[in-house]
């Protein structure tokens, strides 16, 4: 294995791979294919070689003018490359056209992406989720898998295409089989999906009615969100160097000053996620819909251009769901990789933002205090009295994600402190005793 190639997880060799892409004038096409790399390399294929054709769009057949497809049929060769990547999504025709030009397998960005995907995803949910995103890109490219069938149909006699040309034979109807096949398991998939959906709900339902404040991090992926989910939490989610480490949304707690915060860690974002993609893995995404604020974290170590092109991708994916009108602090992480004038430059840039290292740990108080200010109304702490007889109180105070704090026996009954809602205050009102704290019993025995 040669320097700068990926090393798979099953020790296997990746595979070499020739990047291809069309691009208008003006664009750099370093910048413009360094995304392309990583998502290459993540899905086990090292980048070989590039050819860069400089055109305002593709062309509708080949993707590419006659001219570049000779010389990538000359680049492909000479790298001796074992798949062509493209920085776009391709129509079938275009990918059927280069396939047949190199002889060679392509994979376009939607694939590729998919691919990541299909390794990284863990639960039984984020499966299905792979599986109904591939079958759904793959059913209109079901015809170029037969071509083999159509080309022994179509050497004469009886064998030829039934039901007019083009149509007749077995490849045909092997081809329909499958189609048919293809959308009955599309349409299960859906159905499971929504029934996985239900039980989603249900759970975020209990924690709305806790009133337990929701975080969701959100950002571009690779910039160390799950770093900062275990910073925050103390919880162990796999950290990898990898984009799409974590596709199944993963919850877990933390408490500042006594009061307990949940913090969810969302799939990273990147520039044109494919439409299905944000459609088909909706479970993560919708925690970020759900969620009472959304932490943008983003990578300080970046060059300037770059970050202020990943927040805007990030900025219009969030519109894009539905989650433009949460509330947003913009996090500013790996400072610790930035010089301190750089660090001056990112808090003059972005003067309302949080400046941390989820490595080093540096700015976590302070992200927690700024989590803890947004949420300061939510909550009044209460003394309540609750007489033996009355049981069903505290079973209800505990239902509501056991808001109590502290608790004693008295004569009088169960002093309590609690941290209630806003809008359970009313409901408890009948057992509300003045003060805070639990030594005085006197003064409950005498409310």
């Amino acid at each position: 294995m040669t320097d700068g190639e990926p090393e798979l997880r099953d020790g296997s060799e990746p595979e070499r791979g020739l990047l291809l892409a069309v691009l208008p004038q003006g664009v750099d096409a370093d910048e413009e294919l360094a995304e392309l790399r990583e998502l290459a390399r993540t899905a086990g294929v090292a980048p070989v070689g590039e050819v860069v054709q400089r055109r305002a769009h593709a062309d509708p057949r080949r993707y590419v003018g006659k001219g570049k497809l000779e010389e990538l049929k000359r680049a492909y060769g000479d790298h001796r490359a074992e798949v062509l990547v493209v920085d776009d999504e391709l129509q079938p025709v275009q990918q059927r056209a280069l396939e047949d030009a190199l002889s060679a397998r392509v994979v376009d960005r939607t694939q590729l992406i998919l691919d990541i995907f299909a390794q990284h995803a863990v639960s039984a949910e984020g499966k299905l989720q792979v599986e109904l995103a591939q079958l759904e890109y793959n059913l209109p490219r079901m015809r170029g898998m037969w071509k083999h069938l159509e080309r022994q149909a179509g050497g004469g006699g009886t064998a030829s295409l039934g039901g007019g040309v083009g149509t007749r034979g077995p490849g045909e109807s092997q081809l329909e089989s499958d189609r048919r096949m293809a959308n009955r398991r599309i349409t299960l998939l859906k159905r499971r999906l929504r029934e996985v959906g239900a039980h989603r709900a249900t759970r975020r339902k209990a924690r709305m009615r806790s009133e337990t404040p929701t975080v969701a991090l959100a950002g571009y992926t690779n910039v160390g969100k799950s770093t900062l989910l275990n910073a925050l939490t103390g919880a162990e989610v796999p950290v990898e160097d990898r984009l799409f480490e974590t596709l199944d949304p993963t919850t877990r707690t933390f408490e500042h000053d006594g009061k307990r915060y949940l913090v969810t860690d969302t799939v990273g974002f990147i520039r044109r996620l494919p439409t299905q993609l944000v459609e088909g893995f909706a479970s993560t995404l919708e925690e970020t819909l759900v969620a009472d604020l959304v932490l943008h974290v983003v990578d300080g170590s970046l060059p300037e251009d770059v970050l202020a092109e990943q927040i805007e991708a990030v900025e219009t994916v969030l519109a894009e769901i539905g989650a433009g009108e949460i509330p947003v602090e913009l996090v500013v992480n790996k400072v610790d990789l930035v010089e301190r004038l750089g660090r001056r430059r990112i808090a003059n840039r972005f003067p309302d933002s949080i400046l941390v290292s989820a490595v080093t740990g540096g700015g976590l108080e302070e992200l927690k205090a700024r989590i803890a200010a947004r949420f300061a109304d939510r909550f009044d702490e209460v003394r309540l009295l609750v007489p033996y007889d009355e049981g069903r109180v505290l079973s209800d105070l505990y239902a509501l994600g056991a808001p109590i704090e502290e608790r004693k026996d008295t004569e009088a009954g169960v002093v309590v402190r609690a941290r209630l809602p806003h809008r359970e205050v009313r409901r408890f009102a009948p057992f509300l005793v003045a003060g805070s704290g639990l030594g005085d019993e006197s003064e409950a025995e005498s409310a």
